[in-house]
């Protein structure tokens, strides 16, 4: 691939993004520094294939939208929006260009989440019935921060209040439960937690007189969200990212025949003469069903897993599918439904935690599309 051109507020980052091509042996790439928009202008002129957008989240939207309309496939972090309209406006935009619009979701590349994948579809769990999963992370120095992501995350949740932040636990489950692919996701109910963390850290870490001491956070510290698909499956979502807590997803699938709990310990128990109502430890599933993905990844590098990433691999994968015209792992049905949750779980929350409604973005297909497939597997 070839890094073409480079786009950013601050010349000093585009600067940076130019040495480093340069360093790989790429020419330099063209720098676009005029200002936030200053990315409409460089999907008008550049002859680019992807945009892929690190933005922060209320730039996702207008960057894609931007490269589909100018005629380039479109990528972004996660969340690819914020809101219900702008979830329908990456459908209806990638749907009238035909051009690609993926959410980057790194966790569904990950090691053990790839070995739960190959354990669902090899049958061994039975009819999946339920799972948990969330985000999990103490980010409380990230929002108090004035650099990075502390510029803008703060913001959010300050004037937002749900599950903000769904795809690295939904992601995983919705290749797992065929999400848009046999199964969608009906509707949710939400509820918050009061809020308290967030406030407690900026006056006990920001000195006297910093703005966001001021600044009364609203997003309560953990969110749970309860989902119902049409098959009849349950999931639920939590967020939690105020409180000090260690990291974790704690992902756990459910079916008729065993169980399976993932990070931060791989952890099974299934029926049969091993049923012993615990737990049972997953080293040898997991071992037995690397994915093949993983499996051809490790003999590229000798065996050894440390240069492998679920980032590594969902970035090449996007990379190998436009090069063999093959459509990507992801579409922009999954970037809408698994975003959209955050705009649902706010409406629920904000409504005493009545249901809501998902709406359909496949518009039907869901019932015909076939199941992911690992391509070139």
């Amino acid at each position: 691939m070839e890094l073409r051109a480079v786009c950013d507020i601050r010349e000093v980052a585009c600067a940076q993004a130019q040495r480093l091509a340069e360093a790989r042996g790429q020419k330099k790439p063209t720098a676009y520094t005029r200002g936030e928009r200053d990315f409409e202008r460089m999907c008008q002129t550049e002859d680019l294939d992807l945009v892929y957008t690190a933005t922060p989240w209320e730039w996702h939207v207008p960057v894609c939208v931007a490269a589909m309309r100018n005629g380039k496939h479109a990528a972004t972090e996660v969340p690819a929006a914020v809101t219900l309209e702008e979830c329908w406006q990456l459908v209806e935009t990638a749907e009238a260009t035909g051009k690609y619009c993926c959410m980057m979701e790194n966790v569904n590349y990950m090691r053990d989440e790839m070995a739960i994948l190959n354990v669902v579809r090899k049958g061994l769990l039975g009819e999946l019935v339920h799972a948990e999963a969330g985000y999990r992370h103490d980010t409380r120095h990230l929002k108090a921060s004035d650099i990075g992501d502390g510029l803008w995350l703060g913001a959010h949740h300050a004037t937002r209040n749900g599950n903000l932040y769904p795809a690295h636990g939904l992601g995983p489950l919705a290749w797992y439960f065929d999400i848009n692919r046999g199964d969608r996701l009906e509707y949710l109910v939400s509820m918050s937690s009061k809020a308290r963390g967030m406030d407690l850290y900026a006056a006990e870490h920001l000195p006297a007189g910093h703005p966001k001491r001021a600044r009364k956070y609203v997003n309560g510290d953990v969110n749970s969200s309860l989902i119902r698909t049409a098959n009849g499956a349950t999931i639920v979502l939590t967020h939690d990212t105020d409180l000090p807590r260690p990291y974790s997803r704690g992902n756990l699938i459910q079916g008729t025949r065993g169980v399976v709990q993932g990070f931060p310990e791989f952890k099974v128990c299934f029926e049969g003469k091993d049923h012993r109502h615990r737990w049972e430890p997953g080293a040898k599933l997991l071992a037995e069903n690397e994915h093949p993905l993983w499996k051809q990844a490790l003999e590229r590098t000798g065996g050894n897993p440390a240069p492998l990433t679920g980032d590594l691999l969902e970035d090449s994968r996007l990379i190998q599918a436009l090069r063999t015209g093959v459509p990507p792992d992801f579409d922009v049905y999954d970037a809408a439904t698994w975003s959209v949750i955050s705009a649902l779980s706010e409406k629920s929350v904000a409504d005493r935690s009545r249901p809501v409604d998902f709406p359909d973005f496949t518009r039907g297909k869901w019932k015909t599309n076939r199941p992911v497939r690992i391509m070139g597997v």
